[in-house]
C-alpha cells in the first residue's frame, strides 16, 4: 500500500522573503502534493503575529484532514506558542510528546503519533510517526537523537514495526542519516535533498526516514513556485510502500 508523507517547516505561515502571514499559501502547497500524512514544524497557536490562529486546526480544516495532533514547544513573547503538528488521513489513536531539550538550549521535542492504517486486505496496521525539530548545533542534534533512540516506546518497538521519522532535523551537512539513523535501522534517501532556504535551496535541513515494514520509494522537494514564498523551507515529500 502506498503512503505519501510530507514534512514541512511552515515558519508560522510567514513568508521567508515577504514576511507576510498567509496560511492560504501553505494550504495550497500542501494540497497540491495530496499527502496522507503531514509533519509540520513551527506551528503557531494563539500568537499575535498569526492573528491568534491555532494553525493546526486552520490548516487541517482547510485541507480536510480531520485527524490531527499538536504539541506546544516554545512560548512566544507577548502570548501564544509554537510547536509540532501531525495531520493525517488515517485515524490517530494516541499521541505523546518526547522532550529532547538540551540544557541551556531552545526547547525541542518529538511528537509521536500512533496512526492506524487500513490495508486493502481489510487488515489494519499501526504506523508510528515521529515529527522532530532538532537543534542548531551538531553536538545538540547527536544528543537529541541518542535520547530519542532510548525513549519509550521507540526503544522497545519490534524491528519490523513501521516507523516514519521526519521533520526539520537541521541536518546542515547531511550526515545524520548515514552516521546515526542508518545504524539504528532507518532507510534514508540515496542523497540529501536541499530544502533551505526556500527561494534558493542549498541545505538539506529537512528529512524523512523509515524503518521496519516500510520502503522508501521516492524522496523529493516541492518545486512549486508558490512554495518558494510560503515559508523559508520547502516541503519534503516521500512516497512509501507499507508492507
Amino acid at each position: 500500500m502506498r503512503v505519501r508523507v510530507l514534512s514541512y517547516n511552515i515558519h508560522k505561515c510567514i513568508g521567508g522573503l515577504d514576511r507576510r502571514y498567509d496560511p492560504a499559501r501553505v494550504v495550497r502547497v500542501i494540497a497540491h502534493h495530496q499527502p496522507d500524512l503531514v509533519l509540520l514544524q513551527e506551528v503557531d497557536a494563539g500568537a499575535a503575529r498569526s492573528c491568534g490562529d491555532r494553525q493546526v486546526d486552520v490548516l487541517g480544516g482547510q485541507l480536510g484532514l480531520r485527524h490531527r495532533s499538536y504539541v506546544a514547544v516554545v512560548s512566544v513573547r507577548g502570548g501564544g506558542e509554537y510547536g509540532n503538528a501531525i495531520l493525517s488521513r488515517f485515524p490517530i489513536v494516541a499521541t505523546q510528546k518526547i522532550d529532547l531539550t538540551v540544557a541551556f538550549k531552545k526547547a525541542r521535542c518529538a511528537l509521536h503519533a500512533h496512526v492506524r492504517v487500513r490495508l486493502p486486505s481489510g487488515r489494519t496496521r499501526t504506523v508510528h510517526v515521529y515529527d522532530l525539530h532538532l537543534g542548531l548545533s551538531g553536538f545538540e542534534r547527536k544528543m537529541q537523537l541518542r535520547r530519542f533512540f532510548e525513549a519509550q516506546p521507540f526503544g522497545g518497538l519490534h524491528a519490523r514495526a513501521p516507523i516514519v521519522l521526519g521533520g526539520d532535523l537541521n541536518d546542515v551537512w547531511g550526515t545524520l542519516g548515514p552516521k546515526l539513523l542508518a545504524p539504528a535501522g532507518f532507510a534514508t534517501g540515496s542523497r540529501p535533498v536541499p530544502t533551505f532556504p526556500a527561494y534558493a535551496p542549498l541545505r538539506s535541513l529537512d528529512g524523512i526516514h523509515v524503518r521496519g515494514d516500510l520502503q522508501l520509494l521516492r524522496l523529493e522537494r516541492s518545486r512549486l513556485a508558490i512554495a518558494t514564498q510560503a515559508s523559508d523551507h520547502l516541503p519534503l515529500i516521500a512516497e512509501l510502500e507499507l508492507g
